[in-house]
């Protein structure tokens, strides 16, 4: 056998598989996003996805289950407490939060708003969870008429600040992000201070590529951490190097839609010698799931689908890829909340097995033990490697 030389990890943000045991706590019982979108539509077609054994982790209408894998399949169970995206990330990356990011859903306190605007010499807008398209149709010319900048959230652990790059502009955007991420400490620190830039006129606002996180940094070293320690390769696409904070990240690039992303991670086989491609996939959450577009969110995994031919014809025989999720955001559950869910894990490569069940998985950071395992890395306390179970 030979050693696998390169892991690609690729986030499908949301695409998560059926409710996890404790969904009723987070008011998510019956939350399924790719079951229930699939019955939404009255079937997905993705072949792809099916080869790798998708369908044979749970029922999905349209996704066929009778044939040998190309590959190992199962599915994730969550021991974090909380659903969003940094919980979910740095699980896989080997870190369980004991404790849920604070959450916001009557805006943030008196005290908090105003430190962040005496910090930056200005009045605010909004102070409410609300989606970020819609608070700047509702807000964006008051905005532009008095400079105030619209401060929001979500049901996430995020504070968001959107500003027209005409009036607030992007570099002075980062530095308010800046300010409220030295505000957003101890019992307020939020997962992530997000910079939400938009242009356009009152009726036709359009938000910008130039979005950046301001994240926390992982409390330990997660596996990107161990990974460097020993001279590996950690390239990030997507919003990966934000979520981690730059912590453990050789390189990274942003991408502006899924197909960039998919882009984004080909050209990493190219360069990439030995270490991990981790890349996110953001569009699924983002512009579908949240706001609850269900035809949206089955277009683009089948978008997605397409693309996994040419991932698997960048290849090489040394090789490993594995596609899973981070939460879950089902389009047809009430709210616009993610939701409490398993992550499906399907792995692919020369060097692994067909048609092996990995089953259920007691946590997400089985996958950062599995590459520790391969890299031989040490120093992660948290997860089972799946290493000998897959490998040829």
């Amino acid at each position: 056998m030979k050693n696998i030389k390169r892991v690609i990890l690729m986030v499908m943000d949301s695409v998560g598989i059926g409710e996890l045991p404790d969904a009723a706590e987070y008011g998510d019982q019956g939350a399924a996003t790719l079951q229930n979108i699939a019955a939404e539509v009255d079937g997905l077609e993705l072949p792809n996805l099916e080869k790798l054994g998708l369908g044979k982790i749970e029922k999905i209408k349209g996704i066929n289950s009778e044939f040998k894998a190309e590959g190992a399949y199962g599915k994730a169970a969550e021991k974090s407490k909380g659903k969003d995206t940094t919980t979910g990330h740095w699980e896989i990356a080997g870190l369980i939060s004991e404790k849920p990011f604070p959450t916001y859903p009557d805006g943030f306190p008196t005290e908090v708003m105003e430190q962040f605007e005496k910090a930056i010499g200005r009045e605010t807008l909004a102070n409410k969870p609300a989606s970020g398209t819609v608070i700047i149709e509702e807000l964006g010319e008051q905005h532009i008429d008095t400079g105030k900048p619209i401060v929001y959230t979500s049901a996430d652990s995020v504070f968001q600040i959107a500003a027209h790059e005409d009036i607030i502009s992007v570099a002075e955007l980062y530095d308010y992000c800046q300010k409220a991420r030295e505000i957003l400490q101890g019992e307020h620190a939020v997962a992530r201070v997000i910079a939400r830039p938009f242009v356009g006129e009152p009726g036709n606002f359009e938000r910008t590529e130039r979005r950046k996180d301001f994240s926390l940094t992982p409390p330990e070293p997660t596996i990107l951490n161990r990974l460097q320690d020993k001279g590996l390769e950690v390239n990030a696409v997507g919003k990966i190097t934000y979520i981690f904070n730059h912590s453990g990240i050789s390189s990274s690039v942003t991408t502006s839609d899924n197909m960039d992303g998919v882009d984004k991670t080909i050209e990493y086989l190219d360069q990439t010698e030995t270490g991990l491609i981790f890349s996110n996939l953001v569009d699924f959450d983002q512009n579908y799931g949240h706001r609850r577009n269900v035809e949206g969110y089955a277009a683009a995994l089948k978008d997605f689908d397409q693309r996994i031919p040419e991932i698997k014809a960048a290849m090489r025989k040394d090789d490993l890829l594995i596609i899973t999720a981070d939460h879950g955001c089902d389009p047809t559950h009430q709210g616009t909340d993610h939701t409490r869910e398993y992550i499906p894990v399907l792995v692919y490569g020369e060097q692994v097995k067909n048609d092996y069940n990995l089953g259920l998985r007691d946590s997400f950071s089985d996958l950062a033990a599995t590459i520790a395992d391969i890299f031989e890395v040490d120093g992660l306390e948290s997860g089972q490697s799946f290493k000998t179970e897959i490998l040829k």
